[in-house]
């Protein structure tokens, strides 16, 4: 799919497709390919000398285009952070932007913004920012996304120590293993966040490096203000990172005191009914001679004895405070 940006009358204009063989690049901006076919392919490399296999690197000066690659973040549909490797390619006159999304959200955002205001998008330079700004409002959403579920994360975290969930049922190892590996996986979340903060930090600086600041000084600043609102939300995916390792180390913390309770549960078992044990094994051996067994109270003197020996151990440890 590719869609085209072009100017009319003042306006921006979206059409669908390349446009007619023979149209001046000049009459549009920006080139939008999603998903596109061999064929898209090769019209691109035909018509306007766009190669949309020079990947070598990040950022790589072929010919008349600057070419930039970036995976940048975004909620989907259902709020999910989802993450679309993205390709830049801009020339003086050219924007085109290369994707596998078939619906990317940023690029949306940057068309609705574009149908208010026109004026915004006068050059491709211009055009570009605007695309880069909306990629950045994008991660700030998604990242919010990500720091709403961590806090959902504490709260379970919280009813966990308390031992109870709202059911009443009695939570355990098996519910912090499972909380820990849900943040195991927010963890790695969060880290491509911030990868992808750094990739587009590069294209704002990229960018910044091809705005003439004595002919653009208005889109310098903006250029300029834009690369400190991506800083931030890198300081924002950041901070959510420190939290989820936070939340990793607390987790992990309670998963070993549950163990040890665990540990000290059979421990005090084992204390209080190992005398009564050792009681039961003089009783079981086979001796010629025991007096107990004549005797008319035997059994019961050896079912208190068999009590006493399994209190007084009882007594001993809850004096000592090693129930609570």
């Amino acid at each position: 799919m590719i869609r085209r940006l072009s100017h009319h009358g003042g306006t921006l204009v979206l059409h669908e497709g390349l446009p007619p063989a023979g149209e001046a690049v000049g009459s549009f901006l920006w080139l939008d390919v999603a998903q596109a076919s061999a064929e898209e392919f090769e019209l691109l490399r035909t018509r306007y000398g766009v190669d949309p296999n020079a990947r070598i690197a990040s950022f790589v000066e072929e010919g008349e285009f600057l070419y930039m690659r970036a995976r940048l973040v975004a909620p989907d549909d259902s709020q999910e952070p989802c993450f679309t490797p993205v390709q830049f390619v801009l020339g003086d006159t050219l924007l085109v932007t290369l994707h596998e999304s078939a619906r990317f959200m940023p690029f949306d955002l940057a068309l609705m913004r574009l149908q208010r205001r026109p004026v915004l998008a006068q050059d491709v330079r211009s055009l570009l920012w605007m695309l880069l700004r909306a990629a950045n409002d994008a991660a700030d959403l998604a990242i919010e996304a990500v720091s709403a579920s961590l806090g959902k994360t504490s709260e379970q975290i919280t009813a966990i120590s308390a031992g109870y969930g709202e059911s009443g049922r009695e939570l355990g190892v098996s519910d912090l293993t499972s909380t820990l590996l849900e943040l195991n996986d927010t963890h790695d979340l969060v880290s491509d966040c911030l990868e992808s903060q750094l990739s587009l930090t590069r294209l704002v600086r990229h960018l910044g490096g091809e705005v003439d600041n004595q002919r653009e000084a208005a889109l310098q600043q903006l250029v300029n203000e834009l690369m400190g609102d991506v800083h931030s939300v890198k300081e924002h995916a950041a901070f959510a990172h420190d939290k989820v390792r936070y939340l990793q180390g607390a987790v992990t913390s309670l998963l070993n005191i549950k163990q040890n309770q665990i540990v000290k549960v059979f421990t005090i078992i084992t204390a209080v009914f190992l005398p009564p044990t050792l009681v039961a094994t003089f009783y079981g051996q086979n001796f010629s001679v025991m007096p107990e067994l004549a005797w008319k109270y035997g059994f019961s003197y050896s079912l208190g004895l068999t009590l006493v020996s399994a209190l007084l151990p009882l007594i001993y440890i809850k004096r000592k405070g090693w129930l609570r």
